[in-house]
This record gives structure tokens, sequence and C-alpha cells, in this order.
């Protein structure tokens, strides 16, 4: 029976811990929250940081595992490299993960293999951006260089908003780093998903379009996405270009990534970040509602040196979305709301992990959500109507 370590069990990693079980692989999970839900689905469980890649190198060489998956997760994407590098285990190059998992060192990489890129630099201390800060053009963007889930991030549109942005930033980097970078004008929505790399060969790839704060909540914070993405033929080609030239240039191997990326005005398509991990809030399972391909089982398999040589892209059929189940109040949590209509026809499954009374606070980024829905619509216009409008259709209830 193959071993597979997975780190994290939380909520949204319980699909991948239940997919593991159902492969007939013996499943340990590790992190340092004993109370996360996924622990009950695992075979074993170890109070060990997904973070220490030196504690969980120990404890895999204890194990003597087959597998180690970080799904879902940017943290502890490049521990599970290292240890599965040191373990002679299937992986991409660590010091390639790193790159990809820090923003600052992303950039630099994306710069000298000319890649587009906005001007970039990282930063370790407020007195170091504010020597550098009048080489960028404003509107800039400041974010942690390691942090996921939108924490940290901010648009700044004056020198004046650079103190307090690089403060946030720096409180949410585990590195204590951050990075400055001109703002890129989009045309039409972000592009989000996830692709799939099988021996350095771009396999898969799925698209949905990004979706972005609505009334009440912080800017440039993601709540969700929809499918099928509305890129044209020629921008989704330049976009699989780039990353198979990414993908490549990297070493990369059999690996699952989430994918953001934008089209300016000019039609260029920019890399703004490839996180070497599955995508979160339930993205694998949106995909595999319009693709019908799982890349849960391909991800678990990969890591265990399964054979994945069939994976491959699927069209999308169909219209579906996952959005974030947030509050725009403070207060305690008091149930959620659903339009009645969009219940019974469009709520295919709601992840909430807040229980009746607990606290809520008004949503700033993914610290703050209370899970995820997964809907449907009947066509595009109703999912962009929808979308649009979300408060019509579900929101929390606070008291």
């Amino acid at each position: 029976m193959k071993k597979i370590l997975m780190l994290g069990g939380s909520k949204q990693q319980i699909p991948a811990i239940k997919k593991a079980k159902e492969l007939g692989y013996y499943t340990i999970t590790c992190d340092y929250l004993p109370d996360n839900p996924g622990h009950e689905f695992s075979d074993e469980y170890h109070n060990v940081s997904t973070t220490d890649k030196e504690a969980v190198l120990a404890l895999a060489s204890n194990l003597g595992i087959d597998g180690i998956v970080a799904y879902a997760s940017d943290p502890a994407a490049p521990t599970a490299a290292y240890v599965a590098e040191k373990l002679g285990l299937p992986t991409s190059p660590y010091d390639s993960v790193e790159i990809l998992c820090n923003k600052d060192l992303f950039r630099e990489y994306l710069s000298s293999h000319g890649f587009a890129t906005p001007k970039a630099q990282g930063f370790s201390t407020l007195e170091e951006v504010i020597r550098e800060i009048d080489t960028f053009h404003f509107p800039v963007m400041v974010k942690p260089v390691d942090s996921s889930g939108c924490k940290g991030i901010n648009r700044v549109d004056d020198p004046a908003g650079i103190e307090a942005a690089v403060q946030e930033a720096l409180y949410y980097s585990r590195k204590k780093r951050l990075i400055v970078e001109e703002f890129i004008k989009k045309k039409g929505y972000q592009i989000s998903g996830d692709i799939f790399s099988v021996d350095g060969r771009l396999a898969f790839y799925s698209f949905g379009n990004e979706l972005y704060s609505s009334k009440g909540v912080k800017e440039y914070v993601a709540l969700g996405e929809f499918w099928p993405s509305l890129l044209t033929k020629d921008i989704e080609k330049k976009l699989c270009d780039e990353l198979q030239r990414l993908i490549t240039g990297l070493g990369m191997k059999s690996t699952a990534y989430n994918v953001e990326a934008i089209v300016d005005e000019s039609d260029t398509v920019y890399l703004m970040e490839v996180g070497p991990r599955n995508g979160g809030s339930y993205i694998p399972q949106l995909i595999e509602l319009t693709t019908g391909v799982d890349l849960v089982e391909y991800t678990l398999k990969a890591a265990v040196g399964g054979d994945i040589s069939d994976l491959k892209t699927m069209p999308s059929k169909g219209f579906y979305s996952n959005y974030m189940i947030m509050s725009k109040a403070e207060g305690r949590f008091n149930g959620i709301w659903y339009d009645p209509w969009f219940k019974e026809h469009c709520l295919l499954a709601e992840y909430c992990t807040c229980k009746e009374d607990e606290p809520v606070h008004v949503f700033e980024n993914t610290t703050h959500s209370l899970g995820t829905i997964l809907f449907r619509a009947d066509s595009l216009e109703q999912m962009i109507k929808i979308t649009s409008n979300m408060d019509d259709y579900f929101r929390v209830l606070s008291k």
C-alpha cells in the first residue's frame, strides 16, 4: 500500500484527503492544528507545522512515505518539494518551487527571461521602499512576497498611502518581505484557473474569470471565479505558450498549478502568479464540474509516481462558479440567506466553516472567509447577471 503525506487538514483539503483514501493510499496528515476537520478522514495525524521543512522531512523519513502533497496550500508547497527532493520522491525542483512561491523571486525570473512583467522590486523595510518609491509610476500594488488569499495586498495611488500599505504587507509576510509593482490596467476579467504539467509538458489547462471586490469589500480582493473562460482562442494560446515556456525554463516535472494572469489593453499577457499547487476555494471541484477532469486524483497519483499520461485538456461545458461566503458587517454568525429561486435552481454545494453565534468580521482577505459556495447557471448571460449582483442571491446574516 502506498503511503502519502498530506500537508494540512483544513476543510477545503478534505476532498484530497478523501480521494487519497479512495485510491487505496495509507493517508497521513500533518499540521499544527489538531482540531482541523480533515484529520478525522486520514489514517494517521502528526502535529507538525507544514512550513517547518526539517521537521516534516524528519517525519516523512520516519514514516517511509511514497509521496507528499501540499494540496491547495501556498505556504506548504516549498516544504513538499523540499522533502520530496531530499527523499528522492516525485517532485519538481525545490529551487524552482521557491521561485514560484515568492513574488519577488518570481518577478525577477520573469523579467530576466523576457516575460512581460510590471516594474517590480522586493523590499524588507519601509525605509528601503521610501528610498526607491520615486522610481515607480503610480498607482502601485504593495504585496507580501509569500502570502496567499489576498492577505496584505493593497493598491496605492500616491506616496501618502505607502507607509500603511507596507506595514500591512510586512505583517502578513512570513519572511517579513514585500514587493512593490506597478499597476497593470487589465482588459476584461482577470484570468484564474488551474493547469497541470506532465513530465514538463503542459498537459491540461482550464481557465475561468476572476470575480473581484463587491460593494462593502476591500478593493482587489478575489471573491470567486466563474467558468467557462471568456478568452479568445488567440489570447488563450498566448497564455498557454507563456506557461509552457515558464514550465520548461524552471525544469518543472509533473505538477499542478494555480494560475492568475492579466491581459492588458494591448493584448499583452502577464503571468501574475503561478502557484505550484492546486487552487483553493474548491477550484479543482469546479473544474471537475465543467470539464469532467478530476485534478485531485491526478495530483495524488503524480505524488506517488503513478501513471498520469492520459491527462489532457477537456472543453468546458455548462456555467459554474465558486464564491466566498463572507460578512460585510461585524457581528455574530446568524446563518446564510439564499434567494429561494437561486437555492433551488443554482446552488450546488455550501462549504461553510462558521457555526451559529461565532464572531464574523468584515471581509478583507481569506482569513475572514467563512467558506465557499458552488453554483451553476443556465447561460453565460445569467451567470454574469448573478455574479454581478451576488447580494441579491445570497448573503451572510449577522447579529
